[in-house]
Order: C-alpha cells, then sequence, then structure tokens
C-alpha cells in the first residue's frame, strides 16, 4: 500500500488549496478514505472521511462548510479542497486507510495558513 500526498504550500488566510492523495497496492474503489492532520505539539485529528463509493462525506466541526473531501476512483485518488483557510488550519495533512486491519499513511503535505 503507498499514499502519496500532494498539493500543500503557503496560502494567505481566506485562501485556498487542494490536496490530492494518490494511492496504490489496493483496491481503492473498495476502501473508505480519510484525511487527517497534525499541527506542532497536538495530536493527528481527523479531518474528513470518504465512503468507498463516495455518497457519504464526514468532517470535523472545524473544518465544516469550508473542507470538501472528493475521490475519483478511476485515478485511484482522494481529495481535500479547502477554501477559507484560517491560521489556525496550519498543519501536515496525510490521508490514510484501513486496509486488511493495518493502517497506512501517506508522508504528509504541509499547509501554512499565514499572512
Amino acid at each position: 500500500v503507498q499514499l502519496v500526498e500532494s498539493g500543500g504550500g503557503l496560502v494567505q488566510p481566506g485562501g485556498s488549496l487542494r490536496l490530492s492523495c494518490a494511492a496504490s497496492g489496493f483496491t481503492f474503489s473498495d476502501y473508505f478514505m480519510s484525511w487527517y492532520r497534525q499541527a506542532p505539539g497536538t495530536d493527528r485529528e481527523l479531518v474528513a472521511t470518504i465512503s468507498n463509493a463516495g455518497s457519504r462525506t464526514n468532517y470535523a466541526d472545524s473544518v465544516k462548510g469550508r473542507f470538501t473531501i472528493s475521490r475519483d476512483n478511476g485515478k485511484n485518488t482522494v481529495y481535500l479542497q479547502m477554501n477559507s483557510l484560517k491560521p489556525d488550519d496550519t498543519a501536515v495533512y496525510y490521508c490514510r486507510v484501513l486496509f486488511r486491519s493495518t493502517i497506512y499513511w501517506g508522508q504528509g503535505t504541509q499547509v501554512t495558513v499565514s499572512s
């Protein structure tokens, strides 16, 4: 299993970014996918989850209405569209899959929201 995130960077408050996570090594369309984030000195926290077909999504209260998780099963990729970004959104963002009772993480992509 391999998960490779991309799309992070430096953005001003109120700006937008779209993160991507390219997956391989498993049947992508069979599994729920999640985005997590971890800011310095804090625990990793769940940001959003999407069902295998993409019909169901869940979000942390802190990002509801601003972030959108989606997936393209034809491209084995999950996305996180982040709008109205705030400095508190600064963190390393990771995608995650639970595959055969093992949790797999990508290497993470840094998102920094600052003026």
